[in-house]
């Protein structure tokens, strides 16, 4: 489904008579939705099959446009395969062991059930995508002051940056590297809100329905944002975004897109978010 010539190369070699992917790339216009109009045309970016792909496939799909969210153009694969015409079901399915390990978790930590809690996770893979430590050491402290708790989660790789949130802001739980995928699902379950980067834990908070907020720049929230939930997306309106660079040495504007994203400006839309949600 990403049209890579490597997958391609597999499908074909596997001697499956049917081979489904993406037709040929198409042009790159102007993201312009119902919910986001973005004025700028980045230059990279999933446009269709990559490298030729196409033509391994013996059944290619349309690609009548790019404004649409990844999980519906994944879906366009349906009409070949017959499924029905109903939403999907992105509901995660927790045990009840795995949410028993997290309250026992934050029993430990000194967060008694009952108390509500507010789940920071500011971890992404790409470093443009990183909003700022003082962005969410502010939002934190914040979240603190107002008499919840707050805890920070992530894999180990983003130990560093938890560490540094947690020292700025006193008092902020730290299990980050302490839960495995299934516990930090049931962690952002647990919590009143979650506040994320464009990242993983951005859509397993949307599968769970969970109130979320998450901080966009680099990447066009109409293609991969939280499945259907627009006013959960915190991003500046500037001329240079989305761009789709990974590398911050990429950024010719020092990052504007996420440094102009205040603590004040995601709490405001956290307590918006957490009012519809009432």
């Amino acid at each position: 489904m990403h049209g890579q010539v490597r997958s391609a190369f597999f499908a074909l070699v596997s001697g499956a008579r049917v081979r489904i992917g993406f037709d040929r790339p198409i042009k790159r216009e102007l993201t312009i939705s119902a919910e986001h109009d973005l004025k700028n045309v980045p230059n990279h970016g999933w446009r269709g099959a990559r490298e030729g792909s196409w033509i391994a496939y013996t059944h290619r799909i349309s690609i009548p446009t790019l404004d649409v969210h990844a999980i519906d153009r994944y879906l366009w694969v349906g009409s070949l395969l017959g499924f029905d015409d109903e939403p999907p079901d992105l509901a995660i399915h927790l045990s009840p062991e795995t949410i028993h390990t997290v309250e026992r978790l934050l029993e430990e930590h000194g967060v008694p059930a009952g108390k509500p809690l507010v789940v920071l996770v500011p971890g992404t893979i790409w470093e443009t995508k990183h909003w700022t430590i003082e962005g969410f050491a502010g939002v934190a402290r914040e979240f603190l002051r107002q008499g919840f708790a707050v805890a920070l989660a992530g894999t180990k790789r983003d130990e560093t940056r938890c560490r540094q949130i947690a020292a700025a802001a006193a008092g902020t739980i730290n299990l980050c590297g302490k839960t495995t995928p299934a516990d930090l699902a049931a962690l952002i379950r647990r919590a009143e809100v979650a506040v994320t980067n464009d990242s993983g834990s951005m859509h397993v908070a949307a599968s769970l329905g969970k109130p979320m907020v998450s901080v966009f720049g680099p990447t066009n929230p109409v293609h991969i944002g939280p499945y259907q939930r627009p006013e959960s997306v915190v991003r500046v309106d500037l001329p240079c975004s989305p761009c789709n660079y990974r590398r911050l040495s990429q950024c010719p504007f020092d990052h504007a897109c996420m440094k102009q994203v205040t603590p004040a400006i995601v709490v405001e839309r956290v307590r918006k978010i957490v009012a519809m949600a009432k």
